[in-house]
């Protein structure tokens, strides 16, 4: 018989916290099951695919997350106002949810339709502000994929120990982001040619 107030949602929840304090790779169903006090066959009553099941889950639930923190730091912004907001919400997302960061970076399955949806909400964000700078279609696509790579890059190598040189990084990630807006801004005037 299933404990009672154990649903998916909870199970993901429980899943996200460990990623969140001990890393992804620590996402195991014994962890979880015994975060939840549930023996680990008891997960797959609601989480039936098991543990890639469970990490593409918490995968999913942070994109959608991610994405609503885009677009509350866009709301009301343009140009390179938005770009900004939406940097510093990425990379603040990274930091406070590094496991769930981690989990939401695989690309979503052709198929699933709710792993494409939530994967799509940020990607939504970028792309209206990337209208505010006339980009649109392909040019947009991979406007955003350069955006992605170079946040990615720099909260990657933040969390990772990679920058060993004693300078700011907040200001080497305020110069990242003035040098993507200068590059999208050139980007528009040679689309505009």
């Amino acid at each position: 018989m299933p404990r009672a107030g154990l649903d998916a949602e909870a199970v993901v929840s429980a899943a996200a916290q460990l990623a969140d304090a001990d890393g992804l790779e620590a996402v195991t169903l014994a962890r979880v099951a015994t975060a939840l006090r549930v023996r680990p066959p008891s997960l797959y009553a609601h989480i039936p695919g098991g543990l890639a099941d469970l990490r593409r889950r918490v995968g999913s639930r942070g994109a959608r997350e991610l994405g609503q923190a885009l677009q509350a730091a866009a709301a009301g912004r343009a140009r390179g106002d938005a770009l900004r907001a939406v940097a510093d919400a990425y990379r603040a997302f990274a930091r406070e949810h590094p496991g769930t960061y981690a989990a939401l970076q695989p690309a979503p399955e052709p198929d699933d339709e709710a792993q494409l949806a939530a994967g799509s909400s940020a990607v939504d964000v970028v792309l209206a502000v990337l209208r505010g700078y006339g980009l649109e279609g392909d040019a947009a696509l991979h406007a955003t994929r350069a955006i992605r790579a170079s946040l990615h890059g720099f909260v990657s190598l933040e969390r990772g120990g990679g920058f060993g040189i004693p300078l700011s990084l907040d200001e080497s990630f305020e110069r990242l982001v003035v040098l993507l807006d200068s590059g999208l801004r050139e980007w528009q005037a040679l689309a505009t040619r």
